[in-house]
């Protein structure tokens, strides 16, 4: 396959001056099977960069996510925590889901909000942005009550939480996080008791300090479970 040979052997910047602009499906699909069969690291590595590059054009991010990108990178986050692989996988998912087709692509997998949400903090500063991000463009345009619920469940709620409190959730990571959560308060509201489960709710409160009866009801759970996440 040439372009796998040019993957290979070829450095990032020449082969993409040799892309078109409109690259076609079958080119994604190149792509992403060298993804998938993992054949070489600096394969690999090139694929995601370059996947990275061209999907900052809108039409390239509908054609990498119909030929299957997403669930390939969620496969590829669930089985590495390397630092390169985990920042360059999200900053490929967080491009594919500014489009309708990848943030749906992102939810079609059963481990896609999870795996997403469980490499925030764990990773470095740019994968808490970049995961964040991810996490925006769904809360903000994918959130049906369904993938609210989900949320939820899979402790993304308690994540963001965190982020607001730790040391390394302060600027835009710690704004991007209240952004989230503000978005869906009364849903948050309703199912207090999952999300202050394992997570202290001092920062939450204070953050939605604009939603009076929500804080209200914080202030009063957290008087009841002073110690809660403690």
């Amino acid at each position: 396959m040439l372009l796998k040979s040019m993957l290979e052997t070829t450095t990032l910047n020449p082969l993409l001056s040799q892309l078109t602009k409109n690259l076609n499906p079958s080119f994604f699909h190149q792509v992403i099977q060298i993804l998938r069969d993992n054949f070489s690291r600096k394969a690999s590595k090139s694929a995601l960069h370059l996947l990275a590059n061209v999907c900052q054009r809108g039409r390239n991010r509908i054609k990498a996510a119909e030929a299957g990108a997403a669930t390939v990178l969620i496969d590829l986050l669930l089985d590495t925590n390397e630092k390169r692989y985990c920042e360059w996988s999200l900053s490929v998912l967080e491009q594919l889901c500014r489009c309708v087709e990848g943030r749906a692509k992102l939810l079609k997998h059963a481990a896609g909000l999870a795996v997403v949400s469980r490499k925030i903090l764990r990773v470095s500063q740019v994968a808490n942005k970049r995961g964040l991000r991810i996490l925006y463009s769904i809360a903000k345009f994918s959130a049906t009550p369904s993938v609210v619920q989900e949320m939820l469940q899979l402790g993304v709620g308690a994540k963001l939480c965190l982020v607001i409190q730790v040391d390394c959730g302060v600027g835009k990571n710690k704004e991007r996080g209240a952004e989230i959560l503000k978005l869906h308060a009364k849903e948050w509201k309703k199912n207090i008791f999952m999300l202050v489960k394992n997570y202290t709710v001092f920062s939450f409160s204070a953050m939605l300090s604009d939603n009076d009866n929500f804080m209200q009801h914080l202030q009063c759970m957290h008087s009841m479970n002073p110690v809660v996440g403690s």
